[in-house]
């Protein structure tokens, strides 16, 4: 979604939670902000919104049993409208939804380095992220070449999809979140992980380039990383 700059050091912390106990689907807090957990997951995103629509976003891994802050970042940012229940969400209304989601893919407009494990796909002209509510591949990545949208609708209407490489800065590296997969018609698509550009986003989140940038390097599907955002 439409987007966010500031700078800040990356905060490297040897902050430390105890691991949740195996379940299909456990809960734990880190950092204030609750995780709803897979069986296998290794890798968390957190975000706490600490005012406005700034958030302290922060990476976590399991460890020994117990969750280990890796780093963080004060300087996060979430949706122009705040937070939002993830099943009342409506599309346009620039809220970030609230809740645990999964991370599984990435795009963005670099090469893929040999040492990057998600998914990922190099964004180009005439790449689009699905927001036009009467297509089939609603919430979905899609070119204008394969079509099956109205590519064509002008910004600002609420069916029209965003042209990825319109937003260069935001979607350097972006990271693809799970949220309404299930293509629930007018409740959002585009909600991503992504570097921040001048203010606020239209419902994703957003972090500082190098986080970012060292974020692509470590996330991994084989340990099922997810991001939770929290109040």
């Amino acid at each position: 979604m439409r987007k966010t700059v500031v700078t800040a050091a990356l905060v490297a912390a040897a902050v430390t939670a105890p691991a949740a106990p195996s379940a299909a689907a456990d809960r734990v807090s880190l950092g204030g902000v609750r995780v709803v957990l897979g069986t296998h997951t290794r890798q968390v995103v957190t975000v706490d919104r600490t005012r406005g629509y700034h958030a302290r976003v922060g990476y976590w891994v399991l460890r020994h049993d117990a969750w280990t802050r890796v780093y963080d970042v004060r300087d996060g940012r979430i949706g122009y409208g705040g937070l939002v229940g993830a099943t009342t969400r409506v599309q346009g209304t620039g809220t970030t939804p609230l809740g645990t989601v999964r991370l599984i893919s990435a795009f963005g407009r670099h090469p893929r380095p040999a040492g990057w494990d998600l998914p990922y796909r190099r964004i180009q002209r005439g790449d689009y992220w699905v927001e036009d509510n009467r297509s089939p591949f609603y919430n979905r990545y899609r070119t204008r070449a394969q079509g099956g949208f109205r590519w064509w609708i002008p910004a600002g209407d609420t069916n029209s999809s965003e042209r990825l490489t319109d937003f260069p800065q935001q979607y350097e590296y972006s990271v693809v979140t799970s949220y309404n997969h299930d293509q629930v018609r007018h409740r959002g698509a585009g909600i991503f992980l992504h570097v921040n550009g001048p203010g606020a986003t239209a419902g994703c989140v957003s972090a500082p380039r190098r986080f970012l940038r060292r974020l692509m390097w470590r996330l991994d599907p084989a340990e099922h990383p997810v991001m939770a955002v929290g109040r």
